[in-house]
């Protein structure tokens, strides 16, 4: 007559508990018909019913002794059904006396909210009128709601019995949560270190992915992206030179600072290798590539800017020959995702775009950043940047043109010795730095009369 069955806190109930439980619901029922019955002339039902009541408790527990947990929740359920219909038999046959009606009654209604709720109420409530309808075929009750001294005594006894017994299991069930929760708070705790730490080896993307359970997100794809790279001149020889020690800690201080740079930016970082950086942009969230290539080369220039004072920090710790970068940009199609066997995967981009972004790096002077054509296109509006013609690549059968990152245009000012600009019928390609004292006059001129016939001429 237990129909705790479905409830979360009481499905792991082990079948000694709930046959002890069931035991003494039967017990109290039993105890109280037995009061009930005339024992000079007894009611052959009666004992039936009785014999029926002890034995149902002894059976149900060697049914679902040996079952799965999943097994016993299901079986309870209907269990319970039964444990009600037996309790409205065995109020019909007291002829409902008044406190064994109240005090079982009151036993479902409680059993059946706290395990299950408003349904669970429901259903007990109607497999204990299903009992009282089955027991008219046996008994038909005199309904005078009498109430005898040994019947309610009886009752009283047996169900106070249960309700203290399992207070006091309710307690201890209360305690183990409570340890269990201390227990889940330390071990998410520790989770969450342990996350924190794990994060730290795996690109922005590829954890989000991982928190989300969005396996999809990291599948190969062709994307158009920023690729950036980036090394330090001579860093080999720098190794050779100096501990092992300050070795690491100075790389650990670049890569950190750079790395800071990178998460302002919104880049991602690919790998480190060694001195080596690679960066994409443009590989999750985007808004367009444009804004892509425009974020990656603005944060080429910070980081050439934040080289530029840690090159002092260096020299005041004693390394005398200052470090000095080389940096390249492409974009393009690429191939993005995980690449690599069920044992091991890699977050990449792969193509022949990574593979000129790579060249443009190794290219490219001291202190300086090259980008291709495809990433000048995309740039020059906000982007300063000098034309360095075509230089021939390892793996292209055709030159390639590049162009040199100056600066932003906004941050050049009265400073800026570079202009270009295209308009339809218009082109301008001005270094001021490289045009020579004996051409100085003859630009002059060249731009003062061009200036000039633009004004007089009336454009229709």
């Amino acid at each position: 007559m237990n129909s705790k069955i479905d409830s979360e806190p009481l499905q792991t109930e082990t079948p000694i508990q709930q046959y002890y439980f069931r035991a003494l619901i039967c017990f109290a029922a039993s105890g109280t018909l037995a009061s009930f019955v005339n024992w000079d002339k007894p009611n052959p039902v009666y004992i039936g019913v009785i014999v029926l009541l002890l034995a149902y408790a002894y059976g149900t527990y060697f049914l679902t002794r040996k079952q799965l947990p999943e097994q016993v929740v299901r079986n309870n359920r209907w269990l319970s059904h039964i444990d009600a219909a037996l309790i409205g038999v065995v109020l019909s046959l007291t002829d409902f006396s008044i406190l064994p009606c109240i005090m079982f009654l009151t036993m479902i209604q409680f059993n059946a909210l706290i395990s299950g709720g408003m349904r669970k109420l429901l259903e007990d409530n109607s497999a204990f009128a299903v009992g009282v309808l089955l027991s008219l075929f046996i008994h038909s009750p005199q309904l005078m709601l009498s109430s005898s001294i040994q019947i309610s005594a009886a009752s009283l006894i047996g169900v106070a019995t249960y309700f203290l017994v399992y207070a006091v299991y309710m307690h201890q069930r209360l305690h183990k949560l409570i340890l269990s929760q201390k227990k889940l708070e330390n071990e998410q705790k520790w989770h969450k270190i342990r996350a924190y730490k794990l994060s730290r080896y795996l690109p922005p993307t590829v954890w989000q992915a991982i928190n989300r359970g969005d396996d999809k997100h990291l599948q190969a794809e062709r994307k158009r992206i920023s690729v950036f790279f980036s090394d330090i001149k001579d860093f080999s020889q720098l190794s050779e030179e100096i501990e092992a020690e300050a070795l690491t800690e100075l790389l650990n201080h670049y890569l950190t600072e750079m790395s800071k740079i990178v998460a302002h930016y919104g880049g991602t970082i690919d790998k480190f290798m060694g001195d080596g950086i690679m960066v994409l942009f443009g590989d999750s969230a985007s808004k367009g590539v444009k804004d892509d290539a425009t974020r990656c080369v603005s944060m080429a220039i910070a980081m050439k800017k934040r080289i530029k004072s840690m090159q002092v920090e260096w020299f005041n710790q004693g390394i005398k020959k200052p470090l000095q970068v080389r940096m390249g940009i492409n974009t393009g199609y690429c191939t993005v995702g995980t690449f690599g066997t069920s044992n091991h995967l890699d977050y990449t981009v792969l193509g022949t775009q990574v593979n000129l972004a790579s060249r443009l790096e190794s290219a490219a002077e001291p202190d300086e950043i090259l980008i291709s054509h495809e990433t000048w296109s995309l740039v020059k509006d906000t982007v300063m940047c000098r034309d360095k013609g075509e230089i021939t690549v390892k793996g292209f059968s055709m030159p390639v043109k590049v162009y040199q990152v100056a600066d932003l245009r906004k941050e050049m000012g009265k400073n800026q010795s570079y202009f270009e600009d295209r308009a339809e019928g218009f082109s301008m390609y001005l270094d001021m730095d490289k045009v020579r004292n004996y051409d100085k006059q003859k630009v002059i001129e060249t731009l003062e009369k061009a200036a000039s016939r633009l004004k007089d001429k009336v454009i229709l």
